[in-house]
């Protein structure tokens, strides 16, 4: 598919969410593999807008793409540095809420709907690649990260 490139805005979300979902139905995914996939794409580009830009005026690109076997969404930005798996933890369930930290969740969230991610940093671009499997699998999404040539 063609790149997409907005304004990091939230107003560019609907848009973003299309640009998944059509990937999604081009690719045959199941209603369930696309809502993760939309999921976790929706979580960190609300991200890249909201504390990467911080309010700045940025621009948020993504392509995707579909082998036999994966869908995949790569996003990129100018914000700062961030490596949304370096900071991805659990969520403190057992604390009561008035104990628990605040942050995290959405990223945890995200990186466990999905089958892969991998990040990298280079010539001033943070750039997130998030994989989904288009067909049934054993493992559980979000165990492995990294060992799909996209990541590479």
């Amino acid at each position: 598919m063609n790149a997409l490139c907005l304004p990091a805005a939230l107003t560019s979300l609907d848009e973003i969410a299309r640009y998944v979902l059509d990937l999604a139905g081009r690719a045959g995914l199941s209603d369930e593999h696309s809502y993760r996939l939309r999921l976790a794409t929706d979580e960190l580009a609300t991200n890249v807008v909201m504390h990467g830009y911080r309010g700045s005026a940025g621009e948020l690109c993504i392509v995707g793409g579909m082998d036999e076997d994966t869908v995949w969404i790569r996003m990129e930005d100018d914000a700062p540095r961030f490596d949304p798996a370096a900071h991805c933890v659990p969520p403190q369930t057992r604390l009561p809420l008035a104990q628990r930290t605040i942050g995290g969740l959405g990223i945890h969230l995200a990186l466990t709907a999905l089958d892969g991610f991998g990040h990298h940093y280079a010539d001033g671009r943070n750039s997130s690649t998030l994989v989904i499997r288009r067909h049934e699998h054993d493992d559980h999404p979000g165990d492995r990260y990294g060992d799909h040539p996209t990541l590479k």
